[in-house]
Parts: structure tokens; C-alpha cells; sequence
């Protein structure tokens, strides 16, 4: 699906991974979120401890998020993925729960793997940026 108001890059410069490495907003305004944890309406995890459960409950928080502001997922422009891990299998998996929510037309993303995040039993956090018509 495109956006007329979102438009991604590749590079002529850069390897070419398949993968946009910008984006820019045509019109409208731009929305930065918070970081997005894996918490139910309790503010208690969601499936501690695993990454995979995290990473899809956390995508539907995020599109509920965007949903409030008049965006939706296929507007982010940017997307930072942190993952607390050392492995890289986590990484890998966390990002085939990602990439379909995206389709064909995955925005300009970052994963990171970090030490530790906010609560325990928290393995994934996703920002995003995103533009609003």
C-alpha cells in the first residue's frame, strides 16, 4: 500500500538491502511516540521474557497510538526497535513479527540490542515517527 503524503528512499550511494534508508513527509505534521513497552491496562508485562509475544502485542499498541492521532502504521517514517538481548536470533525473530505489519513498504528502521529496558521481563520497546494528514 502507498502513502501520497510519505515517500521512502533507497540509495544509489549505499548497499542496496531492499530496504528504505530515509523517508521524508510530503504535507501534513509529524508525530514522534515515546517508546511503546509490551504492557497490558495494568502496566504489568505482556509474555516476560519473550521477545516474539512482545514484539506483536507492542505493534498493536503502537497502531492503537497512532490511531489516536490520525496516523496509522504504514505512516511511520521511522522505526527504532530496541530488543534486550545478546543474541542475535532474538533480532531476527523480533523482526519477522515486524516486517509483515509493514508489508512491501517497510519504513527507514533501526534494531538495537540493548543490556536492560524499563521493567522486568521487558524484551522489546518500539518509537516510532510517523506523519499526520
Amino acid at each position: 500500500m502507498t502513502y501520497p503524503h510519505v515517500r521512502r528512499h533507497g540509495s544509489q550511494a549505499l548497499f542496496d538491502g531492499g530496504f528504505a534508508y530515509s523517508a521524508e513527509v510530503l504535507d501534513g505534521s509529524v508525530l514522534f511516540t515515546a517508546g511503546v513497552s509490551p504492557l497490558d491496562r495494568d502496566g504489568e508485562v505482556v509474555a516476560p521474557d519473550n521477545p516474539v509475544a512482545q514484539t506483536g502485542h507492542t505493534v498493536a499498541l503502537l497502531t492503537k497510538l497512532l490511531a489516536e492521532r490520525g496516523a496509522t502504521i504504514g505512516d511511520i517514517v521511522k522505526l527504532t526497535v530496541y530488543v534486550a538481548t545478546s543474541d542475535r536470533t532474538d533480532l531476527a525473530a523480533v523482526w519477522q513479527v515486524l516486517a509483515p505489519e509493514f508489508g512491501a513498504d517497510i519504513p527507514p528502521a533501526v534494531m538495537v540490542a540493548v543490556t536492560v529496558l524499563p521493567y522486568p521481563g521487558q524484551r522489546v520497546e518500539l518509537d516510532a515517527v510517523a506523519a499526520v494528514r
